[in-house]
């Protein structure tokens, strides 16, 4: 049998090989249905949710999707049976059935919660607790994305996760304060969700660890499943109640850092017992990046009409020959900042996208002496201030990337006032050439883009095991965003340098 889809233009396509072989599959008896699809980079995953929505019986579908842009997406492509929402979307609604009233979201929540913490320590202690408030609010964030439950808490709390486990898992050890502000943050902020007041975590959280009315689909689908943490995990295990189709990239998995599941997609298989199938062409990258990708996934395939598409290692690149609507991505941070101070200061317009580096970047700057400091004071300021981090830290990679982010300022500016300047200038930047990192990349494309210093792939840092795996992932991540042409390219082949004036970025 031949299935098509017919697009809003009139367009008609026809399922391809591997996509008719899952919708013969999912139409074949099976019960319940239990299916997890490997989609290559740029390999139509949506489409082939589509076919399967059109062809299979009809039957009330609850597709997940990570965030508002896709499932908005997801919504206008899949037909009137199916209810695209986020995850967060389902559990918010989860949660404010249980409790029986309106909830109120509250992105500062758990801000506040820290801050009241903060203000409670003893005088000798409130300098290291007002420096570590950052690192508190994220671990209280990262506390409810792996279903910690501290003891104290409402009884009928369950924890997905134990104390030393949590806290095991931040980068730096942290001390008996550190611990007793987060802790209590998580259980005041328990208190307020059952009165109502609920950050984004907490729609996840709560449902999931203190019990929810969660809705009963006999179908439910779930996208980038590779990515998902153990609260997603635990999440689905409410929802599935029949038929279950996973779709996902397990050589994409590259958010171990924030609470993903490396293994997610095989202990996803093994949990529900799914039959597992491959969508191998990809509809995006040209031939020549196909090839290239066969190094890390040798199953993938061009599609018939692929272009041959162009990869060249430049020995030498400059600013004005790239074009606008292009990326610039790379494995670290300092590196895109160096570029696009350089490509600033030549006249082309930059934007960083969607790092959340600046703040901090510029708050560490502002905590390193006098706005006057010269600029051999400042490097020594971020030298002592590495050195200090790398002694508590147990994340090395992350401490230098930073430090190595504020050299990049430091440099470019003869006193500490000129480095933030720099700093604020460039977070605040927008322009047509996007630089990014690879973990940000995911999940975008572009005709061309600038694969900048490659050799920092693998990350030193990152010797075997998992953290190998990762590194691996973030490269064909990277190096899967093109359309037509990709560069190979290093910082110190950039051929654009001038002099920067004392006033500011020429």
């Amino acid at each position: 049998m031949t299935y098509t889809l017919t697009r809003p233009d009139g367009k008609i396509i026809e399922a391809t090989e591997e996509q008719t072989a899952i919708i013969d599959y999912a139409n074949s008896g099976q019960k319940p249905l239990r299916l997890i699809l490997n989609a290559l980079a740029g390999a139509a995953k949506t489409s082939t949710l589509e076919f399967l929505c059109k062809y299979m019986p009809l039957e009330p579908t609850l597709s997940l999707a990570f965030n508002k842009r896709i499932a908005e997406e997801l919504g206008e492509r899949l037909p009137g049976h199916v209810k695209c929402a986020t995850m967060n979307s389902v559990g918010h609604r989860a949660w404010m059935a249980t409790i029986g009233k309106r909830v109120q979201l509250d992105t500062g929540k758990n801000y506040k919660l820290v801050k009241e913490g903060v203000d409670r320590l003893p005088r000798s202690l409130k300098e290291d607790g007002y420096e570590y408030m950052g690192d508190m609010i994220k671990a209280v964030g990262q506390a409810k994305i792996r279903g910690y439950v501290p003891k104290g808490s409402v009884d009928i709390g369950k924890a997905l996760t134990n104390s030393a486990e949590f806290y095991g898992s931040l980068d730096e050890e942290p001390e008996g304060w550190f611990i007793d502000i987060v802790d209590e943050a998580i259980r005041q902020g328990i208190r307020q969700a059952y009165a109502g007041l609920i950050d984004f975590d907490d729609q996840l959280f709560m449902p999931v660890c203190f019990g929810g009315q969660w809705p009963q689909f006999p179908r439910v689908m779930a996208d980038e499943v590779q990515d998902f943490s153990t609260i997603n995990h635990a999440m689905l295990l409410k929802l599935v109640t029949r038929d279950f189709i996973g779709v996902g990239d397990p050589w994409q998995s590259i958010y171990a850092f924030r609470g993903a599941i490396t293994s997610s997609m095989e202990q996803m298989k093994k949990r529900f017992e799914m039959h597992e199938m491959t969508l191998s062409v990809s509809f995006r990258c040209p031939k020549k990046g196909v090839e290239r990708a066969h190094w890390r996934v040798p199953h993938m395939k061009a599609a018939p009409w692929a272009i041959e598409g162009t990869i060249e290692t430049l020995t030498e690149w400059n600013a004005k020959d790239i074009p606008d609507a292009s990326a610039i991505i790379c494995r670290n941070n300092a590196p895109l900042l160096s570029a696009a101070l350089q490509l600033l200061r030549a006249g082309r317009g930059v934007h960083l996208v969607g790092t959340d580096l600046g703040p901090q970047l510029i708050k560490a700057l502002s905590k390193m002496g006098d706005l006057s400091l010269p600029q051999d004071k400042v490097r020594e300021a971020i030298d002592a201030w590495e050195r200090e981090k790398l002694r508590k830290s147990r994340n090395a990679a992350s401490v230098s990337d930073k430090a190595e982010c504020l050299r990049v300022f430091a440099d470019f500016g003869p006193t500490l006032g000129a480095a933030i300047a720099y700093a604020k200038h460039i977070f605040e930047a927008k322009g047509p050439i996007q630089l990014l990192s690879g973990h940000k990349s995911k999940g975008l494309e572009w005709n061309t883009i600038y694969h900048l210093d490659p050799q920092r792939i693998p990350s030193p840092w990152c010797k075997e095991g998992e953290d190998l795996e990762q590194e691996y992932n973030v490269r064909y991540v990277i190096e899967t965003r093109f359309k037509k042409e990709m560069f190979l390219v290093r910082l110190e082949d950039f051929n654009d340098m001038q002099e920067v004036k004392e006033d500011g970025i020429q």
